[in-house]
């Protein structure tokens, strides 16, 4: 049966509505708490797993063999009901089984820009992944529609439910869902079985492979919202004295009966307390009648969301008919305003923001693209801490829990598109991303497409842009739109038809001003720079090992460092800010260098979340934070004093900050003192001698002080969680930095030790990294015993929560290292119904 089982809520629910008798009375309104026959159940748990074959149908179960498509209910192998899958590994979703392959060196591009894993043409045995899912729905639950929704898979998925063929879907990154009704077994077992092909990729960076978003069994009334079926926008007065709240929903009479219903729509603040509702007249509709209810909501005085202070509303909607509630939703919203301006950047909530943004692939070490929901919200502090206040979301839609945490913490967010086309192939993607994320208030433009070098600067580009701009325009027209432009100073085609130009680096657009008094009225922002790549931790470039050096002074020929990209921006009021590419490093376009190299060097981050140096200089004119950050370490001894940095040779030593002033001390004795020009950095050159490099700063006439010290040999494991309390959902994770330290307690920056990890209680490991990009360590031990080592004194270890609470222990062991035991307490807070076994 459909068991509900009490697990913590991070979502939430926008949805549908049920059936009413129109003849009656009108009762009176809003019974918010009346039950409802919806319900949004999680089928994460419980599938079964078995790799297929794309070039032998034998080692395939016989797709492509028997006639699984010639009438309706037929179908042969894994697809049948009563396939047998006992002998089938049992997997829990989020899952990308990509990641668990070896690093394969071939002469092929497109395999290296994904990361080197064996997927595709060349690798028909780990092409291919099957899932099944059993589970029983009551048969109280008949004349109820049911429906399953993927959140994302990668990719060209075929799906059967029963053994009833239900579609395929392409695309590696929009949502799809099923309407499964009519062939449900209801009061009997029903089975969901679905075929990845992951043989095609789409982009040209990691993408992972296998079901690695949610899945999600949806049950709901005959007359209901359906998926997506409402709209909110609002109007707010300049002072925020009052906004009336404007609510497009559509309901939908999906039976052969026609039905009455009233639509009441209550706004909620954070404490629960009404702040105004919208009562509909009843209406009448027909059988599969759709229809659309305007509605209004004044709002006295709203609470604004905001990057400091990111406040939601809920909007409860209720469904009645004949006197009862037979649907509700909850659409979590914020109250807030947006503006782009031509000459002075962008505007929310009438005060003028700079965009400080990054760009940022989806995959994270130790689990690839397969990250639980915890995982979203420590990248995203990650990078708040930094004082990134903007997320593009590179170069697809985004899972959709990224944006709630977005929209939960405050970080702006560009939302894009795949793919740019004018067919419903291509459209019907880009319109379903609209739908899905136009309630977000973290949302504020829309992205239309990513260096679409054959049609951007021609006509056929304007073409489609004018197609995907109406679409936008007609499903959110209180948004502007973009694309990210790698084609200069070129304003024809694409560029001609989006609201805001997207400029690609400053290499490409030679002269900003002059496109700028060129094209006055467009405003114009950074969707792509710098592209500055260095390895954390790494002084010494080496290209056989794909290591390069940690300063802020390398870059492809299109890109440019962090600080002249930076300074450019900042000089300008009309380029509203920018996004870094990237975040965080990423599987994939290994650059500057290839093999062994596995994943991009291009990261403010590495893989694990590490920040690397140029962290630091945007968190120093990017934050209110005070930051004076010296480097590089200080352990230049034994065999690399004698070679490289032998006793007495200079070392170039930075410092990152935004201190007034900054004095550099070794060993007691002054270096000199030097005035720090906004949006610099400094330098000196110090001959190396053991001991202590101390940095001492002045902001605001306060100290600040820094320090690297000559650190003995590692002698214990240090765990430090980001988290060390985490919610009993399944879905939530506490990411543990693993680091040595010496007899004194300092960590050892240049430590490689291997490290072996257990855990215990409620909770598992589901992952490990160190961020070296040259790593072809495992991510994942399928047989627990898990291991990592570390590179540049640092490796990463990732425990997901159990759906029960309780305590999990973490042990952490190394030969001739005393060892590190961490214990992380898992609580139960609120519930989010899982389709049982």
């Amino acid at each position: 049966m459909i068991r509900q089982i009490c697990v913590t809520v991070t979502v939430v629910v926008i949805g549908l509505f049920s059936a009413f008798g129109a003849e009656r009375k009108s009762p009176a309104a809003g019974d918010i708490n009346a039950p409802v026959v919806r319900q949004k159940l999680l089928m994460d748990y419980g599938w079964k797993f078995h790799l297929g074959n794309s070039a032998d149908p034998k080692e395939d179960f016989g797709y492509g063999i028997a006639e699984s498509f010639s009438k309706a209910g037929v179908a042969s192998g894994p697809a049948r009901p009563d396939f047998n899958d006992s002998t089938w590994r049992t997997v829990d979703l989020p899952h990308d089984w990509a990641v668990e392959l070896p690093f394969v060196d071939v002469k092929d591009k497109t395999l290296n820009d994904h990361g080197y894993k064996p997927l595709g043409r060349q690798f028909p045995p780990t092409s291919i992944g099957w899932y099944r899912r059993t589970f029983t729905i009551p048969e109280k639950e008949q004349g109820n529609r049911i429906a399953v929704k993927f959140d994302g898979a990668f990719r060209d998925c075929t799906v059967w439910f029963n053994g009833f063929f239900l579609g395929k879907h392409l695309s590696g990154y929009t949502d799809f869902d099923f309407d499964v009704t009519d062939y449900a077994n209801f009061g009997g077992r029903n089975v969901l079985v679905v075929r990845v092909n992951a043989t095609q990729a789409e982009g040209w960076f990691y993408e992972g492979a296998g079901i690695y978003r949610h899945v999600w069994l949806l049950e709901y009334a005959p007359l209901h919202i359906p998926l997506y079926g409402t709209y909110v926008t609002s109007d707010v007065k300049s002072d925020f004295a009052s906004a009336s709240l404007n609510i497009q929903t559509r309901v939908f009479n999906q039976e052969y009966l026609a039905a009455g219903c009233r639509l009441v729509s209550i706004l909620l603040d954070e404490k629960g307390t009404e702040r105004g509702r919208s009562v509909s007249e009843i209406s009448r509709l027909g059988q599969y009648e759709k229809r659309n209810f305007m509605q209004k909501i004044g709002v006295v005085n709203p609470h604004p969301w905001s990057l400091r202070d990111p406040y939601l509303y809920r909007l409860v909607q209720l469904v009645e008919s004949d006197g009862k509630v037979v649907d509700r939703i909850t659409t979590k919203i914020g109250i807030r305003t947006i503006r782009f301006d031509k000459d002075k950047g962008f505007f929310l909530n009438g005060k003028h923001v700079e965009i400080q943004g990054v760009c940022c692939h989806q995959d994270h070490a130790g689990v690839g693209s397969a990250l639980p929901d915890g995982l979203q919200y420590f990248r995203i502090m990650k990078l708040k801490e930094m004082g990134c206040n903007a997320y593009r979301t590179s170069h697809n839609p985004p899972t959709p829990e990224l944006l709630d945490v977005c929209d939960s913490v405050g970080m702006l967010v560009l939302d894009e598109n795949r793919l740019m086309g004018s067919t419903p192939a291509i459209t019907d993607q880009f319109k379903r991303l609209i739908l899905r994320d136009r309630n977000h208030p973290c949302v504020i433009a829309w992205s239309i497409g990513n260096e679409e070098w054959t049609i951007e600067s021609n006509e056929i580009g304007a073409r489609v842009a004018r197609t995907l701009k109406r679409i936008q325009r007609e499903y959110d027209p209180s948004r502007l739109c973009t694309a990210a432009a790698d084609n200069g100073d070129q304003y024809e085609g694409v560029n001609s038809v989006v609201d805001i130009r997207g400029e690609n680096y400053i290499e490409r657009v030679k002269d900003f001003d002059k496109y700028h008094c060129e094209h006055p009225d467009q405003p114009m922002w950074g969707t792509e720079e710098s592209s500055a790549y260095c390895t954390r931790g790494v002084y010494e470039t080496d290209s056989a090992k794909g290591y390069i050096t940690d300063y802020d002074v390398n870059f492809p020929w299109w890109g440019a460092t962090a600080e002249k990209w930076w300074n450019i921006y900042a000089a300008r009021p009309f380029l509203t800010g920018g996004f870094v590419w990237t975040g965080f490093d990423y599987r994939g376009e290994p650059t500057p260098y290839g093999w062994p190299d596995i994943n991009s060097n291009f990261g403010i981050m590495d893989m694990c979340g590490f920040p690397k140096n140029n962290f630091y200089y945007y968190q120093s004119w990017w934050s209110d934070k005070d930051v004076l950050h010296i480097f590089p370490h200080w352990n230049w001894k034994g065999e690399v004093d004698d070679l490289v940095h032998g006793k007495g040779q200079p070392i170039d030593v930075w410092c990152f900050s935004n201190c007034d002033s900054v004095e550099l001390l070794l060993n007691g004795r002054s270096l000199g003192t030097k005035v720090m020009k906004r949006y610099s950095h400094l330098e000196w050159k110090v001959n190396y001698e053991p001991g202590t490099l101390e940095a001492r700063g002045w902001r605001d006439g306060r100290m600040l002080i820094d320090k690297e010290e000559t650190t003995g040999e590692p002698v214990s494991i240090r765990l430090t969680p980001d988290r060390d309390t985490i919610r009993a959902d399944g879905e939530d994770v506490s990411v543990i930095a693993v680091a040595v330290v010496d007899s004194l307690g300092r960590e050892v920056p240049t430590a490689d030790n291997l490290i072996h990890f257990t855990a215990e209680g409620a909770g598992t490991i589901i992952g490990v990294g160190n961020g070296n990009p040259s790593s072809h360590e495992p991510d994942k031990y399928l047989d627990g015993n898990y291991q990592r080592q570390l590179f540049n004194g640092k490796c990463e270890v990732i425990i997901l929560s159990d759906r029960t609470p309780g305590k999990i222990t973490l042990r952490a062991t190394g030969n001739g290292l005393k060892a590190a035991t961490l214990t992380i307490d898992v609580k139960t807070s609120r519930t989010r119904p899982i389709v049982g076994m």
